[in-house]
């Protein structure tokens, strides 16, 4: 079976790529690995070659994500595989650095979705200055058709379905993670696929407060929450990095059982056991941001699609 074992990258296409390294170099904590020829910008959170890929365009958008597969699936075979189920997939030998080897495709939206087996572990380890959170931990997307493009997740790579909330969103996870993707509405919002907002996890309540200071002292306001959602019931906040993307800091994101189909009990659970279901709303704690969601979208994209 293909399925991934983790979200190992994202590439986005920068406008401001001074702004964007400063950010993700001096206020999110990351090591700058490389910089290529073409100017992109390689980022390792502390293990993997890089776990960010900044690429300077006229534009700001999701280019590419990397999903690392098991380390004993072959590539070749990876590939009769998704040529079974439909889709074209080209084997590319040294695209990135510390990737020897990957598989390409689109999903339905048209971003690029790269798998691999192997990369670099340099290991710069975690920097001491800046945020500095564990991982990058979520993806979410802003779909034409968010139905579709959750179930070419599930169906062609094997992802689970972990909760839904409303006609909003869907959430899929390939691991443990309540979550690794979150495909939304936005895309049909707004007229065009797009970022919805890139995700990193901290480690307690204490750091996600650093890290709202270490914000505040470079003038980076938080957006909305602090905020425990339904869905996950991660606890987290929202801002805005200098290209205008959405960044979440989460923290306590559920734990999913897979052979159980279930999520790890915490007190805070609305059912005991809790699974996955459909829910009305994001807030557990009622924190509004319909608001803020659409002010993000009309400030990045221009205008609101009917």
């Amino acid at each position: 079976m293909l399925k991934p074992s983790k979200l190992g990258y994202v590439e986005l296409a920068v406008k401001d790529i001074e702004g964007m390294e400063h950010y993700y170099s001096d206020v999110l904590g990351f090591t700058l690995m490389e910089v290529d020829g073409e100017g992109k910008r390689y980022f390792s959170s502390g293990l993997d070659h890089h776990n960010i890929v900044l690429t300077p365009t006229n534009e700001s958008n999701l280019l590419s994500l990397g999903f690392q597969l098991d380390k004993d699936v072959l590539l070749n075979g990876a590939k009769k595989l998704l040529q079974q189920k439909g889709i074209t997939a080209e084997l590319k030998s040294d695209a990135q650095p510390g990737v020897p080897e990957m598989l390409e495709m689109k999903d339905p939206d048209g971003f690029t979705v790269h798998l691999y087996t192997e990369m670099d572990t340099p290991a710069p380890r975690f920097k001491e200055n800046g945020i500095v959170p564990n991982k990058l931990g979520h993806i979410a997307l802003g779909s034409m058709d968010p139905l579709k493009t959750a179930a070419f997740y599930q169906e062609v790579l094997n992802f689970t379905f972990t909760d839904r909330i409303d006609e909003r969103a869907n959430f899929l996870t390939c691991n443990n993670d309540h979550h690794v993707m979150n495909v939304s509405n936005l895309g049909k919002l707004v007229g065009q696929s797009n970022l919805y907002h890139i995700a990193f996890e901290l480690r307690d309540a204490s750091h996600q407060y650093k890290s709202f200071d270490i914000l505040a002292k470079n003038n980076i306001p938080i957006v909305w929450g602090p905020t425990r959602h339904t869905a996950g019931h991660n606890i987290a906040a929202y801002h805005h990095d200098p290209d205008g993307n959405l960044v979440e800091l989460f923290i306590d994101m559920d734990q999913l059982i897979p052979g159980l189909g279930y999520f790890d009990p915490r007190p805070w659970h609305e059912d005991f056991p809790m699974k996955p279901r459909y829910w009305e709303d994001n807030a557990a704690w009622g924190t509004k941001y319909e608001k803020t969601l659409l002010d993000y979208a009309a400030k990045k994209f221009q205008k609101i699609g009917s």
